[in-house]
């Protein structure tokens, strides 16, 4: 598979994931939704199994992190289902404050890697940095007996929302262009060093 469609199916599952969880946290107390936030669970995981084999081999370690944290955002989603068969509501909101911080975490040099692969541009890029740590931020809030608040989701959620339209239309690059922002921010070393990729 090319990499044009591996990112069209990238970003079909960024835009299922939201119907999957979203629609299975609506109706988390019957078996369907409770089907539906598992089946968020894989398709997760297959985002993270697919930027692996797209990702050009100078963000190897970069792949190799947001595959780490999508599997773990995967299994521990999952492991909050567990705790909703068991009426445990808290610890299931535990589960997803420590997923959604792996996930922040995890995609920040993810966000990194497309802009200065150019597979997408920029901003949207640096978005997803700001997003993603906002997400991190606000779910170690949480963790910490915070306040849980939705506003800390919206930059990521946007992010995800656009990144999977972007990605449906146009998939990933065919060949990764030389690393480096077009405004000279984060501009690093060239592309085929490794250390360009984290």
């Amino acid at each position: 598979m090319d990499t044009i469609w591996t990112g069209r199916i990238t970003g079909a599952l960024f835009l299922s994931a939201f119907l999957l969880y979203g629609g299975g946290s609506a109706i988390a107390n019957t078996a369907a939704g409770q089907a539906l936030m598992l089946a968020n669970c894989v398709a997760v995981v297959v985002i993270g199994v697919l930027a692996v084999r797209a990702l050009p081999r100078w963000a190897a370690r970069t792949a190799l992190v947001y595959l780490l944290a999508r599997v773990a955002e995967g299994g521990l989603l999952a492991l909050g289902v567990v705790f909703l068969l068991r009426d445990d509501a808290s610890a299931n909101d535990t589960a997803y404050a420590v997923a959604m911080l792996a996930l922040g975490l995890g995609s920040l040099p993810f966000c990194r890697a497309l802009g200065r692969w150019c597979a997408v541009p920029a901003w949207l890029a640096r978005w997803g940095v700001l997003g993603y740590a906002a997400l991190a931020v606000g779910s170690a809030l949480a963790m910490a007996g915070g306040p849980a608040s939705l506003l800390w989701t919206i930059p990521g959620g946007l992010f995800e929302l656009i990144l999977g339209v972007r990605l449906l239309v146009t998939g990933f690059p065919r060949s990764a262009h030389t690393p480096g922002w077009s405004s000279g921010v984060w501009r690093t070393a060239p592309a085929g060093s490794e250390a360009a990729g984290t």
